[in-house]
């Protein structure tokens, strides 16, 4: 199976396209490629029932919240100009080296 490039990277503020969060923006946290999904800052949380003694992170048991992941597809990199969501292009700088531009400004977006 083909895998899609994935312009979004860990560190990236993204904008929600659709779904339940959706119009809500956040920084990714992880991206998993195999399954083209990304886990974004306090978007998509889940509640965890968690025995008492089962888990090193809370011995003692509970519910614990965790961020769940959203599709790649249902997420648009922020204008770091503009903050609106944006397409994400390509440019080679002088010296060979590739940064990815918002096609909204024209800004860079890799540093």
């Amino acid at each position: 199976m083909a895998r899609a490039a994935i312009r979004i990277k860990k560190g990236d503020n993204v904008y929600v396209l659709s779904g339940k969060e959706k119009g809500n923006t956040g920084k990714v946290l992880s991206i998993d490629h195999e399954k083209q999904r990304a886990v974004v800052e306090k978007l998509m949380v889940v509640k965890r029932h968690v025995k008492r003694g089962k888990n090193p992170a809370s011995p003692e048991g509970g519910i614990i919240e965790k961020n769940g992941s959203i599709h790649i597809s249902n997420l648009s990199l922020l204008d770091p100009e503009s903050k609106k969501p944006t397409r994400i292009g390509t440019k080679v700088l002088e010296g060979g080296k590739r940064v990815r531009v918002a096609k909204r400004s024209g800004a860079q977006i890799d540093q």
